[in-house]
């Protein structure tokens, strides 16, 4: 009766422990879809064998949990990659609104900007035509029309330049309360982590975490340490302490020099945050270093065509016999354009303060009216002999900026590109391991239904074998 006992044991064991395991099964099938979700195993658990008489019996099996099938290390690469594209993606979306400014509809020149290389031809061939016939009133009144259209498109890219930059700022900042509720989130999730399952995994608990690290690797760049207790301590990807077990360090914002930065601690790590990735890392970088780049290039453009025309043009004789570098009664200075006092802000405030044509000083100095040779001066201010703009023609200036941005943003393109891909394959990987296989999970079950089957079918033979021995061999007492 004792090895009965035993074996009735043994099997009741191995029911509960097969019924555990279809649990398993069954929350895994119920969870396939469940975003972040990772796959557990039961785990099995020999039972301590005994000895009698020098031989050893076995006791069963125990099911002692599930365990989830995860690679923290190939999370926390799949992580740090989201970063990159993340962080390449947000600023490559900002580089194409950046460079439509420069990029008019087909056909047409009715963008926000104009076509400003366009403008600076159209302005220069104004003083071609009027090289011959200098005193007509109508090509005169064409190189205001022309210089106005030149200044309105320079001074509205500008301004959208401007606006482009405060729409990033806002995006930037408003990324703030995202990452402080996700840090928090996973301080909080330490502690229950830390609590319940200080050595051994902790199932859906750090499938949450792992999720809100996901997230927080997308919006910025961080750094993920383990520690004791299954733990985890974030910091920043320059080491500013984001989390620390279960304690979360808010991100803060302030005005400096008109934009958004950012602290931890009352250190500002803006500059750091822009190099470390994730979205706000983009936004950073094209707040702070691709528009003023633009901007800057766009401010030496226009100041440098401002005060080159507007001194070649007092260097002449107007229609009116008005010298401009020579004290006149009317104490005129020939300025086609506002004269800017500094490079910075010239694009923004370039405009046409000339209103009169007859004051174009066509003629060289004290030359008739009739005579051209400071319009082809004017002229010649945007041909191959020119280095009015860094040492460049205006047309080629702005030739190799529109170039220099349509590279930078081909090659943000070819990074974000290469980037998702990684994602996308370091993603497939993980999933491969830790995402939910229906048909694994058809097989598991089988397995293990035909297990739990085996198991009862050993009750009813042991049943049987109790019976005969209960009735002495007559099996038609007991059943």
């Amino acid at each position: 009766m004792g090895t009965i006992s035993s074996a009735l044991s043994i099997m009741s064991q191995a029911l509960d422990a097969d019924q555990e395991a279809l649990n398993v099964v069954a929350n895994n099938v119920a969870n396939a879809n469940t975003p972040g979700y990772t796959e557990e195993t039961p785990d099995w658990q020999e039972n301590q064998p005994i000895s009698i008489n020098g031989v050893s019996y076995g006791q069963g099996v125990t099911e002692t949990g599930a365990t989830s099938e995860r690679d923290r290390v190939l999370e926390s690469r799949l992580d740090q990659q989201q970063q990159l594209a993340a962080s390449s993606g947000s600023r490559l979306t900002a580089l194409d609104t950046l460079q439509a400014l420069f990029t008019p509809a087909s056909g047409s020149s009715s963008s926000t900007a104009g076509d400003i290389g366009s403008d600076i031809t159209s302005f220069f061939n104004s003083f071609s035509s009027l090289e011959a016939n200098p005193t007509e009133n109508s090509l005169r009144q064409s190189v205001l029309s022309t210089a106005g259209t030149l200044a309105g498109d320079i001074s509205n890219t500008a301004a959208s330049l401007n606006s482009q930059r405060s729409a990033l700022d806002q995006e930037a900042a408003g990324t703030t309360s995202q990452v402080n509720a996700l840090t928090g989130a996973i301080a909080q999730l330490n502690q229950q982590i830390q609590t319940t399952s200080p050595d051994a995994d902790a199932g859906t608990l750090e499938d949450q975490r792992q999720e809100d690290l996901s997230q927080l690797s997308q919006l910025i760049g961080i750094n993920q340490i383990t520690t004791q207790n299954n733990g985890l301590e974030i910091t920043t990807t320059s080491g500013q302490l984001l989390v620390s077990e279960g304690t979360s360090y808010q991100l803060t914002t302030g005005m400096v020099n008109g934009v958004t930065d950012f602290f931890v601690n009352n250190t500002d790590i803006t500059a750091q945050l822009a190099s470390g990735g994730g979205s706000l890392g983009g936004y950073l970088t094209a707040r702070d270093t691709d528009i003023p780049s633009a901007l800057s290039s766009l401010d030496q453009l226009a100041y440098s065509i401002s005060t080159s025309v507007n001194k070649q043009n007092n260097a002449g004789t107007d229609y009116d016999g008005v010298e401009g570098n020579v004290a006149n009664s009317a104490n005129v200075a020939l300025n086609i354009f506002s004269e800017p006092t500094t490079v910075a802000g010239s694009a923004a405030s370039m405009s046409v303060v000339m209103t009169d044509p007859n004051q174009i000083a066509a003629a060289g100095a004290g030359d008739g009216t009739g005579d051209d040779t400071n319009a082809i001066a004017l002229a010649a201010l945007n041909s191959s002999t020119s280095t009015i703009v860094d040492g460049q023609t205006p047309i080629n200036y702005y030739s190799n900026f529109v170039t220099t941005l349509g590279s930078t943003v081909s090659s943000v393109q070819t990074e974000n590109t290469a980037q998702k891909a990684s994602v996308t394959q370091l993603q497939t990987q993980n999933d491969a391991l830790s995402g939910v296989n229906l048909n694994d999970e058809a097989s598991s079950m089988t397995t293990l239904e035909r297990s739990y089957q085996a198991a009862s079918q050993v009750f009813a033979m042991l049943n049987t074998i109790m019976a005969s021995a209960l009735n002495l061999g007559d099996q038609t007492a007991v059943s």
